[in-house]
């Protein structure tokens, strides 16, 4: 029984997902650009994904921050630093699921977040402006990039999202849990972290595995 326990839980740590753009295991990369550099000992991008995650249309998936007028560069940090975790992370095994997409074979699900890494994207975001609360699914893609679906009105986040929680939860269908667990508690995921002091998520997947 232990080794069958063991070789699932091994399973769950330092993989890469079967999504889009993700490295089929995770390695070294040299060079990653800008705030995806926290995870250049260890990824699942390419340095070439890492670049993409910081284009305002990137090629990733021609989605446009912008759809309801320039989203503030504080946010948009944050929607960054989602996408460099979410691309890049090789600790993510344990909230892996499966996906019936036509662009992916596996997602995330139920990923908890830090309370603080939840609390100061809803805070920097507050004012930027968007039309839909679950940003995976419901956009006009006529034009190849995302629109804001006919009818939908354009409302500052904190109309959209009341809470961290309502943020981080539903903006990606529940690819992130809102917790109350805090940063270097080893039971939250965070998005933002020294990589001189090393990867904190490293110990929270081991332990949710």
């Amino acid at each position: 029984v232990t080794t069958a326990v063991m070789v699932t839980r091994d399973s769950l740590l330092n993989v890469c997902m079967d999504a889009k753009h993700h490295k089929t295991e995770p390695g070294p990369e040299g060079q990653l650009y800008g705030q995806c550099v926290l995870w250049k000992d260890n990824a699942c991008c390419t340095a070439n994904t890492s670049m993409e995650a910081h284009e305002d249309q990137s090629y990733l998936y021609n989605f446009n921050w912008d759809h309801c007028g320039a989203m503030p560069e504080k946010c948009k940090r944050h929607f960054i630093q989602d996408t460099c975790l979410y691309e890049c992370s090789p600790n993510l095994g344990p909230w892996i699921d499966q996906a019936d997409t036509s662009w992916r074979k596996e997602r995330i699900r139920d990923v908890p977040l830090c309370q603080e890494d939840c609390e100061q994207w809803w805070e920097d975001c507050q004012d930027a402006v968007t039309c839909k609360v679950n940003w995976h699914k419901g956009w006009n893609w006529t034009t190849g990039t995302n629109q804001c679906p006919k009818g939908a009105m354009c409302q500052k986040f904190k109309f959209v999202f009341p809470t961290a929680a309502a943020l981080c939860e539903q903006i990606w269908s529940g690819s992130y849990r809102y917790t109350s667990h805090h940063r270097g508690s080893g039971r939250c995921i965070q998005m933002w972290f020294d990589p001189a002091q090393g990867n904190p998520n490293i110990a929270v997947a081991q332990y949710y595995a």
